[in-house]
């Protein structure tokens, strides 16, 4: 394939997910993990895309639109992990979702508990279940992102310590053995921590594109969440973890 191609394939790949990692772009492109990043080298000096630990991103204040992108990539899969999970939580239950493309497709499919209460910082996700069968719906305050109505900050923070759920469920933006879960995001890390300290469990919500991915903020260790929720088997490394730190995994 020529360099160009290459490229072109690279920058496809960044744009439906917003980042990927050195190593999947060398596989999927049947190339050396130095020929990519040669290609990143020269995508970032054009200001096309930059460089992240381990991988590629959009340039900065260009990340974000490919939310929508994200929503249909592995659209089934999620789809998938979404029914799973929603069968894990009783009606009647009290449940905790952040911003994410996995826990939209949740909130989705649960649409028809009945009598939930909700907390949120999301604004898709708070009105697709406000309009369910007598759930009700808090939604944090703060800073608005968006493009993907995530509400985050010091105030979404202390608006998530008011409460204790039964049920936190969680997006990651990677999950790899050595250093347990990470967000993209310092301020998304950041509130995703502070559900995961106010939830009796933690649900993670994961399609086997996050396994082995790394991103910038590591916001928990395995052995602080309950559950994850995925749609393959995860790599040998990551699954003797989450066995060793006693988390329970639900491949959909």
């Amino acid at each position: 394939m020529h360099a160009t191609e290459r490229q072109s394939a690279i920058m496809t790949a960044v744009e439906r997910a917003g980042v990927a990692a050195i190593g999947e772009l060398a596989g999927s492109l049947g190339v050396s993990d130095e020929t990519i990043r040669r290609d990143v080298r020269h995508l970032s000096a054009r200001g096309l895309v930059r460089k992240v630990h381990g991988g590629v991103a959009l340039p900065e204040g260009r990340h974000e639109t490919a939310f929508r992108l994200r929503m249909g990539e592995r659209a089934e899969a999620k789809q998938a992990i979404a029914r799973a999970t929603a069968a894990l939580v009783a009606e009647g239950e009290s449940v905790l979702l952040d911003t994410g493309t996995t826990t939209a497709y949740v909130a989705q499919a649960l649409a028809a508990h009945r009598d939930l209460m909700v907390v949120t910082n999301c604004t898709d996700i708070a009105r697709s279940l406000a309009a369910g069968p007598g759930a009700r719906v808090y939604m944090a305050g703060g800073e608005l992102r968006a493009d993907d109505g995530a509400v985050l900050g010091h105030q979404a923070i202390r608006f998530v310590e008011q409460f204790r759920v039964r049920t936190a469920i969680l997006s990651v933006g990677g999950l790899d053995a050595g250093i347990g879960l990470m967000d993209h995001h310092v301020a998304g890390g950041e509130f995703s921590a502070a559900v995961i300290r106010h939830a009796e469990r933690a649900i993670v919500v994961a399609d086997h594109g996050k396994f082995g991915r790394h991103a910038p903020m590591r916001f928990a260790a395995f052995d602080e969440i309950d559950v994850v929720v995925t749609d393959r088997e995860p790599p040998a490394a990551i699954a003797r973890e989450l066995e060793s730190a006693g988390v329970t995994l639900i491949v959909a």
